[in-house]
């Protein structure tokens, strides 16, 4: 396919690597900042610069890579130049399709479920990761299937009306385990021991969570209901780091809840 990219930042750049590793072509960038065009010149040697005042060239995709806020905003401003423009999508897990109905052409989202920290290892990372894809035309569908599969990702359906709690559900795997683990980290450390001992059990919980199941994966005494070692627990916590006591007690419950101890568990934590 031949594609424009609009937004060369990290999801933007990423992809754009993985595309041209695919054979896929790169027609030109349009940035809406120096910093933008030098990432883009660094990353993609020799690719050229487009302006956001002149007809885009024919393409098949149109790539709408900003943050959430601006897709509707780009979509418009480049709507009457994007004439020879077959297709476009932007690459936001939460913002629907129809922020891109400025354009002429049929629209739809294709969000990698992936975290992309720089162009390099984005690109590497999305090799084997999942795309949810949103295409109300189906020839477009299709199309980003085929895209997303040429580059070694695994392409689903995602409905349009949907993608708020489906973005809810991926902060929630990508950030909230590591909000957990600095709650952890700092625990051990109040109790003198290096964090770097919870490796094992940290990647044995998360292998458990992913071939069990995250709610038979529970292990520990909020799991088996021991009121006396979580009330214990807690005593702790607000005695050695009682900043962190109520975020302790909010995640015991929560996960009280899923182990279905959450009546004793509840009144161990008054």
């Amino acid at each position: 396919m031949e594609v424009i990219l609009a937004g060369p930042g990290r999801a933007g750049l990423s992809l754009a690597l993985a595309l041209t590793g695919a054979r896929h072509r790169l027609c030109g960038v349009l940035a809406r900042s120096l910093d933008g065009l030098e990432a883009a010149a660094s990353a993609l040697p020799g690719v050229p610069w487009l302006d956001w005042h002149e007809p885009l060239p024919a393409a098949d995709l149109l790539v709408i890579a900003v943050d959430d806020g601006a897709i509707a905003e780009v979509a418009q401003r480049l709507a009457p130049q994007a004439g020879a423009v077959r297709g476009a999508v932007h690459l936001s897990g939460l913002t629907p399709v129809a922020a891109l109905g400025a354009l002429a052409c049929p629209t739809g989202s294709f969000h990698p479920l992936q975290t992309l920290p720089n162009p390099r290892d984005g690109a590497a990372r999305l090799r084997g990761a999942w795309v949810a894809i949103t295409a109300p035309d189906d020839a477009l569908f299709h199309r980003l299937v085929e895209l997303a599969q040429s580059m070694g990702c695994r392409p689903f359906a995602l409905a349009d009306d949907r993608k708020a709690l489906y973005h809810a559900a991926a902060s929630a795997a990508a950030n909230y385990p590591v909000a957990v683990l600095a709650v952890a980290r700092r625990l051990f450390e109040a109790a003198g021991v290096g964090f770097g001992v919870a490796e094992p059990l940290i990647r044995a919980a998360v292998e458990n969570a992913l071939a069990l199941g995250p709610e038979a994966a529970l292990t520990g005494p909020v799991a088996r209901g021991d009121a006396g070692t979580v009330a214990a627990q807690l005593e702790a916590v607000r005695h050695g780091v009682p900043d962190l006591a109520e975020a302790f007690a909010a995640l015991a419950r929560t996960a009280a809840r899923i182990a279905g101890t959450e009546a004793i568990i509840d009144e161990a934590l008054q």
